[in-house]
């Protein structure tokens, strides 16, 4: 065997395992790359859908749940409460809700799947702010002809107990309805519905 025989082989087998050590390099420095594109798990559960259990809930009584990063306001209305809707339209930016973010099934004068459950998004849609729930207000506090609702004191806009906006306030808009579901007549499934499944 010749010198140029022996360099050759070896040549070759050396090309060849520096090849097959590259390889698996990349393959060990691309897969924990490729694995930060996939959200975490703390990302996946912040738009997750959030179940809630209204049984509980007394007539009147607001609770707060977090979907996505942001507050969701649960009040269970009493009929006085929804009463009132109906004796404001006039006062209202938007009484019918034509130009708020809500889904289809809440442009009613209640905004809500079932009259009685209002469900917002809790964050004023002037800057971000979160209202205030003030179901009985006194005439003094404010103004003598608003009855009550949301309050942001951020900037003094108030909004009625189905989340839309009076007029002559810095909001622009009704608060935003989420999209929601009910699974029974007392579990509602917030941030999944027919519309946004």
């Amino acid at each position: 065997m010749s010198d140029n025989g022996v360099n050759k082989g070896r040549r070759r087998f050396l090309v060849a395992a520096t090849s097959v050590v590259g390889a698996a390099g990349a393959v060990g420095v691309a897969t924990p790359f490729l694995k930060s594109w996939n959200p975490s798990a703390r990302a996946k559960a912040a738009g997750a859908p959030v179940k809630v259990n209204l049984s509980k809930l007394e007539p009147g009584q607001q609770v707060i749940y977090e979907w996505r990063g942001k507050p969701v306001f649960v009040v269970r209305r009493t009929q006085a409460m929804l009463d009132e809707l109906k004796t404001d339209e006039d006062r209202l930016r938007d009484p019918d809700s034509e130009k708020s973010d809500q889904p289809e099934y809440a442009k009613n004068t209640s905004r809500a799947l079932k009259d009685e459950y209002l469900i917002l998004v809790g964050l004023c849609t002037h800057l971000g702010c979160s209202p205030k729930y003030m179901p009985e207000v006194k005439p003094q506090e404010f103004d003598a002809n608003w009855k009550g609702g949301y309050f942001c004191p951020c900037h003094g806009s108030r909004f009625d107990l189905a989340g839309r906006v009076y007029k002559g306030v810095p909001a622009p808009a009704n608060l935003v309805v989420p999209p929601y579901s009910f699974e029974s007549d007392v579990i509602v499934i917030i941030g999944t519905d027919e519309e946004n499944a």
